[in-house]
Parts: structure tokens; sequence; C-alpha cells
């Protein structure tokens, strides 16, 4: 049995996002007797045990804590240190726990959280292969600055990696340029298909509809994304004006850029159409798409996105710009004549361009049954989470196999 640490800034229960996600599913998929998973991640709730089991990973949680913190606890002291903290503690922590259980590997969830412990890791045990996983959604320059003060580690994060796991094209060309010389696969994050492509029953969508308050003439566009600047929510907000009133915006999502969005809404005089809808489960997430007409997220940046993938599973159409690593999946009928059309590209800040593609998916129902068909077949063929889980296996396995 091999033995593999990661290194991960949080972990279920709380706060999990994209990242939490991908360890999860792709552990969850390796048999404990191939390989023993450890973690060192941040504990922050002081109600959750330094040492548990979660799934097939072993937790050893560090930093400071208070008692069941809010979101907004993680900005105020003393967990606002968590995160600059980590860096050394996490090193400390890996370095003790490598003496009791003789990793034979160590694996860093993205580069701007966990490459600093891990090239720490690695400046005192270089025979101990590392391998770090990109998937960044902020764009690199952002994450280069803020890594400014502490540019020599950051840049061996990238450096001393033995692999690199990028989720798409577009952040292996940025572990390319930040120095990386080992060997570099792209494996995408993945939906769970079954769970998203499932046929919904024709009343628990009803059901839905009516929990929306979606009348029948009724289009809905929907996002589900953090309330950023990257994810370009105002984008899509400028665009109702330019669109039919019977077509509204539903944000799934929090994030500190909420209020300036309303008062967006406000301003435009489209805060009816514009619905706030706060947090939502990913239990209840496939039936709320199939509610729905269009998923869009013109994003300025992404790393891959996995809600984009999401939506085409459960038979969206999707309107999307093609930065980053969208352009690995979203192929558009006049941009990428080549290749199957799994999408709607539309320019980065260019409410015009989203109007147009809205007009279009509602003037030609044979061309979008036909571009989700293609989409959601791509999807089922490429970002299934057991097809990745089986990736990155193989991948543990060269890393592991001396």
């Amino acid at each position: 049995m091999k033995r593999i640490l990661i290194f991960s800034l949080n972990y279920y229960p709380r706060f999990i996002g994209g990242a939490e996600v991908a360890i999860k599913e792709i552990t969850d998929r390796v048999s404990p007797e191939e390989i023993e998973f450890h973690m060192v991640t941040l504990r922050f709730d002081s109600n959750l045990p330094k040492k548990e089991r979660v799934g097939n990973v072993i937790v050893h949680r560090i930093g400071p804590t208070v008692k069941d913190p809010s979101i907004a606890d993680l900005k105020k002291f003393p967990l606002h240190l968590n995160k600059h903290l980590y860096q050394i503690l996490a090193a400390d922590k890996a370095l003790w726990l490598h003496l009791q259980y003789r990793f034979d590997g160590i694996w860093a969830m993205m580069a701007h959280s966990c490459g600093i412990p891990a090239a720490i890791f690695k400046i005192f045990m270089p025979k101990v292969p590392y391998l770090l996983t990109l998937q960044e959604g902020d764009p690199p320059e952002h994450i280069e600055r803020l890594a400014r003060p502490v540019w020599p580690l950051f840049k061996r994060g990238f450096t001393s990696a033995d692999y690199i796991q990028p989720i798409s094209n577009f952040l292996f060309a940025w572990g390319i340029r930040m120095g990386f010389k080992g060997y570099g696969e792209v494996i995408p994050n993945a939906v769970d298909v079954p769970k998203f492509a499932k046929v919904q029953q024709t009343a628990d969508i009803e059901r839905m509809k009516e929990k929306l308050g979606k009348k029948d003439d009724d289009v809905f566009m929907v996002t589900t994304s953090r309330l950023v600047h990257k994810n370009a929510v105002d984008d899509c907000i400028r665009a109702l004006p330019l669109l039919p009133e019977h077509v509204s915006f539903l944000i799934y999502g929090i994030g500190p850029d909420e209020e300036k969005l309303r008062a967006l809404a406000e301003e435009l005089g489209v805060a009816d159409r514009s619905r706030f809808m706060g947090q939502i489960s990913h239990d209840e997430m496939p039936l709320m798409l199939r509610a729905c007409d269009i998923f869009i997220r013109p994003s300025r940046s992404e790393g891959m996105g996995n809600s984009f993938v999401e939506a085409m599973a459960a038979g969206l159409p999707v309107i999307a710009t093609q930065e980053g690593g969208i352009a690995d999946f979203l192929f558009d009928e006049k941009k990428n004549p080549d290749k199957g059309t799994t999408g709607w590209a539309v320019a980065s800040d260019s409410p015009e361009e989203i109007r147009d593609a809205v007009k279009d998916i509602l003037a030609r129902p044979e061309k979008v049954a036909s571009v989700t068909n293609t989409a959601r077949a791509m999807v089922e063929k490429t970002y299934d989470w057991d097809i990745v889980a089986s990736s990155m296996r193989s991948l543990f396995t060269r890393m592991t196999t001396r």
C-alpha cells in the first residue's frame, strides 16, 4: 500500500468548494488498500476534531479556530491569519507526519494555496515525489501579484514539482510559464453525470417551476457562481434591458459583489428580473436547472468551471465566454466550425453579445436540441468523475512507482 499526503487549505465538512469536491470525488474512488491518503488542512471550527477520517482521507487539522464560525468570520481575527500561517504550519506538520507514515508522494491542491508548503517539504525531503494540481479560477496575473511578497517560494512551488495536473490547457500553459519542467497531464474536474443527466419526472419539474414562480411564457436564465468580478454577473444584468421583459435572470451564489450587483439592477430598472436566490444545495441543483431555460456565465477568467459542465449534463444551452479553461469544452457554431457545437460563445464585457445569444437560442429550438445533445455526449465521454478518477489513479501510480 502507498501513502500520499495532500495539502489543501480546507476540507469537509465546512466551507467546501470545487477543489475540495474534486479531492473527495477522486479519493473516494481509490481503494484504501491501494493508497492511504492523508491531508493537512485548516481547522477553522473548534468543534472539529484535530484528526479524523473523512471518506478515504485521514484528515489532520491545524491553525487557529473559533466555535461555529460563519463565512464572514473567516475574514476576522484570528481566522483571517489562517491562510498565511498555513504556509509554514502545514509544512511543519507534514514533515512531522512524514516521520510517522513515510509518504510515497505529496499532492498540493492549487499553487496559490498549497504550493509553498509543498515546496518547503520538498526542500527537506527532495526524494518524495510532488504532484501539483492547478485549478485556480482567478487570472494567473492576479495570483502572481498577490504572491509577490513570497515570490521565491511561490515560484518554487512550480519548479520543484515533479508532476503537474492542470484541469485545463490554459492552466497547463501557466505551469510551463512558471518554470515547471517535469511530467504534466491535463485532467479536468468532472460532474456527477448520472445525477445531473437523470431524467426528471415532469411533476417534479412543475413543482420546481412553481417554487421559482415561473409562468408558462417566462424564460429563466440562470447562473451558479460566486458573486465576484471575474464571473461577470454584472454583464448578465446589463443584458436584461436589451431583452424582452419575460426573460429573467436567477442568480444562485453569494459573494462580496452582491450589494453592488443589486444596486446595478435597481439602477437599470431590472431589479424585479434580477433575482438573487442565495445558495443552493448540490442535491437540489439538477432539478433547478431543468426548471430553467439557459445557463449563463460570461466569465472574465476561468480555470475550468464545473458549473458549465453540470448545466450541459442537465441539458441546458450554455452561454459563456471562451476565457481560460472554458475554451476546452465550449465550442461555438461560428467561432469553432471544425468542432461539434456545444454552446454559445460571447466576448467578455459584452451585454450586446449576450442579448444576441439569448435571442438566437429562443429563435432556434431545433439548433438548441442539437447543441445540448452534443454537449451532454461530450460531458458523458470526458467529464464523468469515474473517468477522471481513473486518470488520476494512473497518475498516482506513475508518481509512487520508483
